[in-house]
């Protein structure tokens, strides 16, 4: 039997930084960046915001490197914050700090940000975790994305982790998304027959000054405009390493089964966005919990049990990739909750949010 291509991953996480004594973000004035670049060179960067800091990984040829790589990465933002007295969160949104406070980072693109998007750009102070998985071949890689969209509000559902925004239960078990949506150019990718015509649209948005560069198409999904990779955007920041390596693992397996389905001259079903939407929402309104739908049967499933099908369909492909005992987690997930699930009970029980914020920072650390 052939044997599979090795598809490396890059993760990229979006971290909060935060005061101690008053649990709001705090501004961390590029220290934290600027020490981390002397040891990780251009493995970090500033976002638009001042209070939130972005790693990204290497180029990893297996989950365990890319888990090994995150450690490190989580490990040497913390002890550079605690240098400035400051402290590190992993959460799609913070519980309780408001936009308005936060100051924007001096940077020419986000200026220019600012000033095409307005408010929707300031207020956007949210926290992701994307995915990078190579795929050499960009028309196999283009059609990989147009089947793994089916596929986004299930990877969704496991990562939901900001029930909260500006100090209030949004009743979403995802808002980031909520947040994000008023960006223009997000949501679930468009459907492409061809990389020409995926180009061609491109190239038509830059031409038309829509865009100034492809890389501003913020879908949950891409086919990346310079590398040869398509881009997992849709995941909310998970609390723990074990959460996102999980995810980044099942997602680097469902890129793999649809690879091999393709070279045996099958694919997966394209379904309408219109209907992969309706999933979305119920991702983003109740993460794990309830149903979604299934569009093969044409109904209500649970979303747990939609999630162990999914776990079904890339089974023949884990143990090839090495991955098994990351996606394996998923179990934990499924049966404690996601990180919304969790900092939900922590509300639940203390009617505080600055304990939403210590467990949020006490998780980050979790497994380094």
């Amino acid at each position: 039997m052939k044997k599979l291509p090795v598809f490396t991953l890059g993760v990229e996480e979006e971290y909060q930084i935060i005061d101690p004594v008053t649990r709001d973000l705090r501004s961390h004035l590029s220290k934290i960046v600027d020490g981390a670049k002397v040891i990780l060179n251009e493995q970090v960067k500033a976002e638009m915001h001042q209070s939130v800091v972005e790693v990204g990984t290497n180029i990893c040829n297996s989950v365990t490197d890319a888990k090994n790589e995150i450690r490190f990465l989580r490990s040497k933002i913390v002890e550079l914050a605690d240098k400035q007295d400051l402290i590190v969160g992993g959460a799609g949104t913070h519980p309780f700090s408001k936009w308005q406070d936060q100051p924007i980072t001096d940077d020419p693109r986000y200026h220019d940000i600012v000033n095409e998007l307005q408010d929707a750009a300031r207020s956007n102070l949210i926290f992701g975790m994307h995915c990078h998985v190579g795929i050499e071949n960009r028309e196999i890689g283009l059609q990989l994305m147009n089947q793994a969209t089916y596929f986004l509000p299930h990877i969704f559902a496991l990562s939901t982790n900001s029930p909260f925004w500006e100090g209030r239960q949004t009743g979403y078990k995802s808002f980031r998304t909520k947040v994000f949506d008023k960006f223009p150019r997000t949501g679930l990718p468009e459907y492409f027959d061809s990389v020409g015509s995926y180009e061609n649209y491109l190239e038509t948005l830059v031409k038309t000054n829509c865009i100034d560069n492809p890389k501003k198409i913020w879908w949950d999904l891409r086919l990346h405009p310079f590398y040869n990779t398509i881009e997992f955007r849709i995941c909310d920041m998970c609390l723990t390493v074990d959460e996102t390596i999980c995810i980044v693992a099942i997602i680097q397996g469902i890129v793999a089964k649809l690879y091999k389905l393709n070279m045996n001259n099958t694919s997966f079903n394209i379904y309408r966005l219109a209907l992969i939407k309706e999933n979305k929402f119920r991702a983003a309104r109740y993460g794990i919990d309830n149903n979604m739908i299934d569009f093969g049967l044409q109904k209500e499933v649970e979303t747990k049990m939609l999630i162990l099908e999914l776990l079904d369909f890339i089974d023949d492909v884990v143990d090839e990739l090495g991955s098994r005992e990351d996606i394996n987690y998923v179990h934990e997930i499924l049966k404690n909750g996601t990180g919304a699930d969790k900092q939900l009970v922590v509300f639940e029980e203390t009617g505080d949010l600055c304990r939403v914020v210590d467990f949020i920072t006490g998780e980050f650390t979790k497994g380094l």
